[in-house]
């Protein structure tokens, strides 16, 4: 039976991620901060026939995070999914410096650290996965005043640049980086940020990405950005001029009242 490892497993996208992988036949390892949560997630997920063992850990700090590789090292899954992530809603940089080093242990360390975790003996044995969770926020500052949409950008280059490295591709081992919009989830409240002006087109459901994920895995596609009117924000973040992407963009240095407009296009953050 195949194996998964899934960070910030039990709410919003990973939790979405534990259930497809569960139908899909995996054994599970949910990895989060809190253990009650985790054991409540194991309970529904646990079934005759499937393992589903769960490691509490703060990822943000850097024993939580030696925790979770130290594990992978040991035991290697077939896939991990990378899907554990932060936001810090104070403007920079009147933010507190604290949570800015928190967030760049989260959303970037610890990506780094456990794909070099496993992709060793992913690769010796010819097999496994990776999934990285970034945004479409990746491919622009689509968050004025905020470190989020850099440390995304950071996500994307890294997965990219490792998986069309020759040694990668030659392996059998895929990586996949995740640019998903905005999502339905609580990462928005734990992370203080109202998003109540957003329209309703720009919300996707966490099970609609998680499919549209493990298939573009399987296809063996590098980026995916799951349905085409977030394609399309991809693009014009892409190739538009700064000058008027930004225009668009949420302003965190602003007063909550002089938040970007309700049909700004191509706003965009995953849920963690």
């Amino acid at each position: 039976m195949p194996s998964a490892v899934i960070t910030g497993a039990t709410s919003g996208l990973g939790l979405a991620f534990a259930i497809h992988l569960a139908g899909a036949g995996y054994d599970l390892t949910l990895v989060a901060r809190t253990r009650r949560d985790l054991e409540s997630t194991a309970d529904l997920l646990r079934s005759p026939g499937r393992r589903v063992t769960t490691m509490a850990a703060d990822l943000a700090t850097a024993p939580g995070s030696s925790r979770l590789t130290e594990r992978l090292a040991r035991t290697v899954p077939d896939l991990l999914v990378n899907n554990a992530g932060m936001a810090v809603a104070a403007a920079f940089p009147a933010s507190d410096s604290g949570a800015e080093e928190a967030l760049l242990q989260l959303n970037i360390g610890c990506v780094l650290r456990t794909t070099q975790a496993v992709l060793p003996a992913m690769m010796q044995r010819g097999y496994g996965a990776v999934v990285n969770v970034a945004s479409v926020a990746a491919y622009g500052p689509t968050w004025l005043a905020s470190t989020y949409p850099a440390s995304k950008s950071w996500v994307l280059a890294f997965t990219e640049s490792i998986a069309r490295s020759a040694p990668i591709r030659d392996s059998g081992v895929r990586i996949m980086a995740l640019l998903p919009g905005y999502i339905r989830t609580a990462f928005h409240q734990r992370a203080g940020l109202e998003v109540g002006h957003l329209p309703s087109w720009m919300w996707l459901n966490s099970e609609q990405v998680v499919t549209a994920a493990m298939r573009d895995l399987a296809r063996g596609r590098l980026v995916s950005i799951p349905t085409r009117r977030y394609r399309a924000c991809a693009w014009g973040l892409r190739h538009l001029p700064r000058t008027l992407t930004s225009a668009f963009s949420w302003d965190l240095g602003r007063a909550r009242s002089a938040l970007a407009p309700p049909d700004a296009p191509c706003t965009a953050d995953p849920a963690a």
